[in-house]
């Protein structure tokens, strides 16, 4: 899955080599939950067995460390360059993200685009990931410099591909929209539309409620002629699991987000199995 030429670097080389297969996370809007689902997919391919990294590109927004319950951690140097912060007992999944970098977490980063990008860069070169299964990438809303310094900083790996998440209501889809068309231009395998927040299951009566609309994104899958991956319902253990700092994967497994989300994954897995 992974390419080279003749213009990467020893560092590139050195730090992706064995690293599989790569993930984009991506959305053309805020607040669709491209970080839970990155969060719950690196879980889930945790739990089947996976070695996974992730690599937290939203710099203004990093919430990673604080969902896997390791935003106290540091990362330190080693000859390879950064070594990332590893959660759990296990030491499964990797974490590299700005958030282990800001003196104090309240700290705002105001910086302009060449520093992002800068740092980016960093981020692919620089972090001694080792034998990684997956390298997911959360990434921050929209098509902006943070993206495209992404795939270019990725672009001679040969990224896998790109999974897109909407909420169903028509002005998110729109967003997402977009982003489709980023992606093509970009060259990136499109994996999948992942529609988030897909109606409301009481805890009580298990009845669900549609709250913002339902089906935007599978007729956006449909209409763009990419796979659908399904839907996450809104959960209230998948919140808390995420505010505490919890394994939701391995805690909540009757939960009615649970099925989806080892659904998501489980498709991801075939996908590879197809194309190796």
């Amino acid at each position: 899955m992974r390419g080279g030429n003749m213009e990467e670097t020893a560092g590139e080389r050195t730090n992706l080599a064995g690293v599989q297969h790569i993930l984009l996370v991506l959305s053309g809007k805020g607040g669709v939950g491209k970080s839970t689902l990155s969060t719950e997919l690196a879980l889930a391919l945790r739990n089947a067995g996976k070695r996974v990294g992730i690599l937290d590109v939203d710099l203004c927004g990093p919430s990673i460390p604080r969902m896997l319950r390791v935003q106290d951690s540091a990362v330190h140097q080693c000859d390879s360059g950064w070594v990332p912060v590893f959660v759990g007992q296990d030491k499964a999944i990797a974490l590299m993200s700005i958030g282990f970098l800001l003196e104090r977490p309240d700290d705002a980063v105001v910086w302009r685009g060449p520093k992002k990008n800068a740092l980016i860069k960093q981020f692919v070169t620089d972090v001694a990931w080792g034998d990684l299964d997956f390298l997911i990438v959360d990434t921050p809303p929209g098509t902006s410099d943070e993206h495209i310094s992404t795939v270019e900083a990725l672009r001679p790996h040969q990224l896998l591909g790109a999974i897109l998440v909407t909420t169903p209501q028509a002005v998110s889809v729109g967003d997402v929209r977009r982003e489709l068309t980023f992606c093509r231009k970009a060259g990136l395998q499109i994996l999948g539309i992942v529609e988030n927040m897909s109606g409301f299951v009481c805890p009580h009566c298990s009845e669900c409620t549609n709250i913002f609309s339902k089906g935007g994104g599978e007729e956006l899958a449909k209409h763009a002629g990419v796979p659908f991956l399904g839907c996450v319902p809104l959960d209230p253990q998948l919140s808390q699991s995420l505010e505490e700092g919890r394994d939701f994967i391995q805690e909540f497994p009757k939960s009615s987000a649970f099925p989806a989300l080892t659904h998501i994954a489980q498709q991801i897995l075939d996908t590879l199995q197809r194309s190796s």
